[in-house]
């Protein structure tokens, strides 16, 4: 049996001000995320094609198809969520 999906917390609308530019100007990135809870960060590049709300939930999806939810996002090039309010 799979487990449920962690309570999504929202980000800072300032970080998502940062992704919303690079989704317009279809800026490269570079994107680090925590696929699950309390493991080492990924990392993967590309365009952001969208942001999204699924079920209450916010996502990226970059042109390749791969769906990131933003709570896990780690940073976006240099910029590290931490620093955000």
């Amino acid at each position: 049996m799979s487990q449920p999906e962690p309570e999504y917390h929202p980000i800072s609308c300032s970080f998502y001000d940062e992704l919303e530019a690079r989704a317009t100007t279809r800026q490269p990135c570079t994107l680090t995320y925590r696929p699950e809870p309390d493991t080492p960060p990924s990392t993967t590049h590309g365009i952001i094609q969208d942001l999204f709300i699924r079920e209450k939930v916010e996502y990226l999806r970059l042109e390749n198809g791969l769906e990131i939810r933003l709570d896990t996002l780690v940073a976006v090039d240099d910029k590290e969520l931490r620093h955000y309010c």
